[in-house]
C-alpha cells in the first residue's frame, strides 16, 4: 500500500514509520496491497473544523475517514493503483487518549490509523453486529501489528 503522509503536525520519525508499517499490513491483510492512502496528522483546531464542515458535529474528534469509493470523484482510468481515501488524525488528540486509557501515544496513534482505515475498506459500526464486526477486526490487525496496550 502506497502511504501519503501529511504532516500538519509533526510526531517522531518512528511514529511514522510505524504509521507506514500499520498501512502496508491493513493493506497485506485486506488484499489492497495496489492501493493509495493518505494519513494526516493534524491537532484539534483542524479536525473540529472538518467534524463540523462534513459531518455536523461541532467538536473535535480523534479521527475522521473520507472513502474515495463513496465519493463523487471521477473514477480513474489505467490506473493499477486503487485510491481508497483519506484518514485524517488529531494528533492532540491522540495524546490525551493515550494518557487517558494508560497506554503509550504509538499505540492511540495506530488504533486511530486501523481504525480509519477499515471506514476506508467499506466496514463502519452504526449497527451492533457491525460494530463488533469492526472491534474484532481492529483487535485482529493490533495483534498482527504487535502493538498492544502496555
Amino acid at each position: 500500500m502506497t502511504v501519503l503522509i501529511d504532516k500538519k503536525i509533526s510526531v517522531e520519525e518512528n511514529i511514522e514509520n510505524e504509521i507506514i508499517r500499520a498501512a502496508t499490513v491493513v493493506g497485506k491483510i485486506y488484499g489492497a496491497e495496489n492501493s493509495e492512502v493518505s494519513i494526516t496528522l493534524t491537532d484539534d483546531k483542524n479536525i473540529h473544523e472538518l467534524n463540523k464542515k462534513f459531518r455536523g458535529i461541532d467538536r473535535p474528534t480523534d479521527v475522521l475517514s473520507f472513502a474515495f469509493r463513496e465519493s463523487d470523484e471521477p473514477q480513474i482510468l489505467n490506473s493499477d493503483l486503487e485510491i481508497l481515501g483519506d484518514v485524517i488524525i488529531s494528533v492532540e488528540r491522540a495524546k490525551i487518549q493515550a494518557e487517558d486509557f494508560g497506554h503509550s501515544f504509538l499505540r492511540e496513534i495506530i488504533f486511530l490509523e486501523v481504525h480509519g482505515l477499515l471506514h476506508l475498506l467499506g466496514y463502519d459500526h452504526i449497527e451492533e453486529k457491525d460494530r463488533i464486526e469492526m472491534e474484532n477486526e481492529q483487535k485482529f490487525i493490533m495483534e498482527e501489528l504487535k502493538i498492544g496496550r502496555e
